[in-house]
């Protein structure tokens, strides 16, 4: 595996940026957005680790940026519509250095609400929502395949919530049993659910 720290031009200056490459050729790229940015979410996050993980066993080139107003990144928090944006501008470019690979979008909570705006532009194969912050942020209706993956015992967006979000937009919903918002004790099953995902089968 290779591992890349960059600091990559988007509209609000430059995001810091992890960029991890698989053994062998990549099959697609991921991109992975962490948690609300004002309640210590990074790209260090252990979830969105935890997201990269998958993703590399998987065979795709994870990326993990730091929001704005994050880390090395530049820029202020905005509420997901800058960051969107900002995603939007980083995905071109990094697709610009490895080709026409197809893409895969993961946010955890807060990111979960960046990533579903990004899917409405970025042409994307996938979209896995895990632990989206649905009580705090209007989600709209997803317009790819989408798969949400919640924990039943989650302590800051209640698990009915995820349910009636995935529900009302015919969702597949994946429920982690005992896991609450952090998936402490529960990553490695986190991560195995989203290899069965993105796993070639």
């Amino acid at each position: 595996m290779k591992r890349h720290k960059l600091r990559i031009k988007v509209p609000v200056g430059y995001l810091e940026t992890v960029i991890e490459e698989p053994d062998g050729a990549p099959k697609g790229l991921a991109l992975i957005a962490h948690p609300h940015s004002l309640k210590g979410g990074s790209l260090d996050n252990k979830v969105a680790w935890t997201l990269a993980r998958a993703a590399l066993a998987c065979g795709l080139i994870a990326v993990r940026p730091n929001f704005r107003g994050v880390g090395g990144s530049d820029g202020s928090f905005d509420h997901g519509i800058g960051e969107s944006e900002d995603l939007l501008a980083l995905a071109a470019s990094v697709a610009s250095h490895y080709g026409p690979l197809p893409w895969t979008l993961l946010g955890f909570s807060f990111g979960a609400y960046v990533q579903h705006r990004v899917a409405r532009e970025l042409h994307a194969q996938r979209l896995i929502l895990v632990g989206p912050a649905v009580s705090m942020y209007e989600f709209a209706a997803n317009n790819i395949p989408t798969t949400l993956i919640h924990g039943n015992e989650d302590e800051v967006i209640p698990f009915a919530a995820a349910r009636d979000y995935a529900r009302r937009h015919d969702i597949p919903l994946i429920e982690i049993p005992g896991a609450g918002h952090f998936f402490h004790g529960k990553l490695r099953e986190l991560q195995q659910t989203v290899e069965g995902l993105l796993c070639p089968r």
